[in-house]
């Protein structure tokens, strides 16, 4: 599968239009398998997570090429502070080298770059500071928007969001999903349209429990460090094919025609 039969589809006229709409707005990737790279190459777990710098910037250039509007990316999630301390120093160096490293490139490609998450007091204040000057430079950029979801957790963030609420003095009866939208971070994220998860686990890992709700999943068995453009752009066309109903049915389904 190229890049443009994933954008343009494979047909002309109209059907070439259906294939560009049906590229997912937003897709979010939990970046999994790092580890176990590693440990099949006899290879130290710190292996894994420094060869998957390379995945992260093969897919957000596949995203940003094929039309996708949002793209997140799982890196450290509020339950990985529960690995050794060595590991997790080792990713706040290695994020740090990563975004510093990257910045000029996602600037100029107009990526927008946001953090969801880094609330945490044990991440260092330099990759805090990174984060911050990463985001301010990206800011008025009107390409794709990157958000690195770190130090993040999507139970967390809807109990922030029911505080915020409280906090707010927000009549329980005026509270909708509208409303309680508004005050999870980010609220101008749209719903995830695909969730894509690498190394064959099929979990969601309490990664943007809200926007995933109706999100369709692909579970890759390819482990991170080797997953590539072309596997995108495979599962940009496995959610092509698929069709979305929302709960709904077809209406040929429940004894009516089709209009």
């Amino acid at each position: 599968m190229t890049l443009e039969e994933v954008v343009e589809g494979s047909a002309s006229g109209p059907a070439r239009e259906e294939g560009r709409r049906g590229v997912p707005r937003h897709v979010a990737c939990v970046m999994d398998g790092n580890g176990r790279w590693a440990a099949r190459r006899s290879l130290p777990r710190t292996s894994g997570h420094r060869a998957a710098e390379t995945t992260v910037i093969d897919v957000i250039e596949a995203a940003r090429s094929a039309g996708v509007e949002w793209l997140s990316l799982y890196a450290f999630s509020t339950e990985n502070w529960q690995r050794p301390g060595t590991e997790i120093d080792f990713l706040m160096r290695l994020v740090r080298r990563v975004v510093r490293k990257h910045a000029p490139l996602l600037h100029a490609r107009g990526i927008r770059c946001r953090f969801l998450g880094v609330t945490d007091p044990r991440i260092p204040p330099p990759l805090a500071r990174d984060f911050a000057d990463l985001t301010t430079l990206t800011a008025g950029n009107r390409g794709m928007t990157l958000t690195v979801a770190f130090d993040h957790g999507g139970r967390r963030d809807i109990v922030a969001a029911a505080r915020s609420l409280i906090r707010s003095g927000v009549p329980a009866e005026a509270v909708d999903e509208r409303c309680f939208a508004a005050h999870l971070p980010f609220p101008d994220t749209p719903d995830v349209d695909l969730v894509i998860r690498t190394s064959g686990e099929q979990r969601i890992s309490n990664f943007m429990l809200w926007q995933v709700a109706y999100a369709e999943l692909i579970f890759s068995p390819v482990l991170w460090p080797d997953f590539r453009a072309p596997h995108f752009l495979e599962c940009l066309h496995t959610y092509q094919r698929r069709e979305r109903r929302f709960g709904g049915v077809r209406p040929n389904e429940n004894g009516e025609r089709r209009p």
